[in-house]
């Protein structure tokens, strides 16, 4: 697998608020990360709310700045490059925001805003930049006639998908989709999640899939990492993590997935307070599969693999 980006000890702090923090004091929202994406990849970035995933994407596409770490893209470090330098890279990197109703400017109409980044790095005259816009529009699904509407005048799902062409105007190869999907209808859900499929395959996007449903992890992701507390505590390929979760983290998410059966119940799993430590090292617990659990848990796992 050829990496398209590798990310190495990415630590984010910000400045700690509130009666109970000394001042001065400091929160690590992410701590330590690491992973690779591979070129045409879908690597997922999964957790519950504040284990640091937006922030970790943020961060990659420097819209944040780290406090320490690296961010190489195609063997460039990010974090490195001078201002002129990421207005260039922006043009391969580029980001779906979560909320469709925030993420569009209410006074721009909608061809205006999928236009915007072709007139910031001046790509072609004004009647080249026209015709680009209505073949994203197309691209999306929609008619390059709502080009001429506000976003107001369109539902979620169609504002997302005025997010994904403008997302793809510049012909980027790195998308982060941070939860794409999570502000839609889940009849809408699945056509947005189709077309970012469909787009991946027609214009070789590689992502990073930032979730925190499961079922849909399970569906599009070729990997996936499992951030807990601003770490990543398990990290491999989708069918492995699936089928044998290691860290205490991972089965006690897995185990929240609604069952489509009435009649099948899944056992709740509560996450053990101190059973578990997103502090224990990342060990290798199976072919692809890394887990930040103790060499106890590593070593019962080879014994039931190897049938003893």
């Amino acid at each position: 697998m050829t990496a398209l980006l590798e990310v190495r000890n990415l630590v984010k702090e910000f400045p700690a608020r509130g009666a109970s923090w000394r001042s001065g004091a400091m929160v690590r929202a992410v701590d330590e990360v690491s992973f690779t994406i591979g070129e045409r990849e879908t690597f997922g970035l999964v957790g519950e709310s504040g284990s640091g995933k937006t922030t970790t994407g943020r961060c990659i596409l420097r819209l944040i700045t780290p406090t320490s770490g690296t961010v190489h893209f195609r063997g460039e470090d990010v974090l490195k490059a001078s201002r002129s330098r990421m207005r260039e890279l922006r043009r391969e990197m580029q980001i779906v925001f979560q909320d469709p109703y925030s993420s569009l400017n209410p006074r721009m109409r909608a061809g205006t805003i999928v236009e915007e980044p072709l007139i910031i790095h001046r790509v072609g005259n004004r009647a080249a930049r026209r015709a680009r816009v209505e073949e994203l529009f197309r691209l999306v699904g929609l008619d390059p006639a709502a080009g001429r509407r506000y976003p107001h005048e369109f539902s979620g799902g169609q504002r997302q998908r005025i997010g994904l062409a403008r997302a793809i105007a510049l012909n980027p190869s790195f998308i982060v989709a941070d939860e794409p999907v999570s502000s839609l209808d889940v009849s809408i859900q699945a056509q947005v999640i189709n077309l970012l499929m469909d787009l991946q395959e027609h214009l070789a996007l590689t992502y990073l899939f930032i979730a925190h449903d499961l079922r849909l992890v399970e569906k599009i992701c070729d990997r996936v990492a499992v951030m807990y507390r601003g770490r990543i505590v398990e990290i491999g390929d989708t069918a492995s993590i699936f089928a044998a979760p290691a860290h205490a983290y991972t089965k006690a998410l897995l185990s929240a997935v609604p069952v489509p059966d009435p009649d099948r119940r899944r056992t709740r799993l509560v996450l053990p307070p101190m059973e578990e430590t997103p502090l224990s090292p990342l060990r290798q617990v199976g072919t692809g599969h890394w887990a930040a659990v103790s060499r106890e848990v590593v070593s019962s796992e080879q014994r039931v693999g190897s049938g003893e």
